[in-house]
C-alpha cells in the first residue's frame, strides 16, 4: 500500500543545460511541477539528484523553487542510488520510490535498477520521465517495466496516495490534476 508516509521522491537530473535537449521538454517540466506540486501537497519527501553540474548546470528553477528542503546530491554515476541517496532513504524507511527525471533510458532506468534490487518499489508516472528522443524515452520504460517497475500516470499516483475522497488535500489534488 502506497502511503505519504511509506513513499520517497526521487527527482533525477532535471538540469539546466540538459533540459533544452530533451524530448517534449516544456510538457515534461509542466508534468513534473503538477507531480512535485501534489506531492507536497500530500506531505512525501523528496530527494534531488545532478548529473555532474558543473558540466550540465543546477536543477531547473521551476523544480527548485518546489522543493526548496531536499537535500540534492551531485553525482557522476548514471544511476541516482548513489551512497547519499542510499543513506538519505534509510533515515526514512520507505517501502516506495516515485521516481521522475532524465533521461529514462540512461540515470532513470539504472536507478530503476537498483532500486530494485535493494526491495523498493518504484513508481514511474509516465509524463514525468523523458530522454532526447521519444524512442528512447518508449524503450527506457519497456526495461523498467521488465525490471519490475510500475510505469503509471501522475493521476493514479497522486490518487493512490490519497486512498479517499475524504482526505483533506482530497480537493486541491482534484484541482491540481483538472
Amino acid at each position: 500500500m502506497m502511503t505519504p508516509e511509506n513513499t520517497r521522491l526521487i527527482i533525477v537530473d532535471i538540469q539546466e543545460r540538459l533540459l533544452p535537449a530533451l524530448h517534449e521538454n516544456q510538457a515534461f517540466l509542466a508534468a513534473c511541477r503538477q507531480f512535485i506540486t501534489g506531492a507536497n501537497l500530500l506531505g512525501v519527501p523528496h530527494i534531488i539528484t545532478e548529473q555532474y553540474p558543473k558540466g550540465l548546470g543546477a536543477t531547473v528553477p521551476d523544480i527548485a523553487l518546489l522543493t526548496p528542503d531536499a537535500p540534492k546530491f551531485s553525482k557522476t554515476q548514471f544511476s541516482a542510488y548513489t551512497a547519499e541517496v542510499a543513506a538519505a532513504l534509510q533515515l526514512r524507511q520507505p517501502e516506495n520510490i516515485v521516481l521522475i527525471g532524465c533521461e529514462t533510458h540512461i540515470c532513470v532506468l539504472q536507478t530503476v535498477l537498483d532500486l530494485r534490487q535493494q526491495g523498493y518499489n518504484v513508481f514511474i508516472p509516465q509524463e514525468c520521465v523523458t530522454s532526447r528522443t521519444a524512442a528512447n524515452k518508449a524503450n527506457g520504460l519497456q526495461q523498467i517495466q521488465a525490471a519490475g517497475g510500475i510505469v503509471s500516470n501522475i493521476e493514479s499516483l497522486l490518487f493512490m496516495l490519497l486512498k479517499d475522497a475524504q482526505h483533506p488535500q482530497f480537493k486541491a489534488i482534484s484541482k491540481l490534476i483538472v
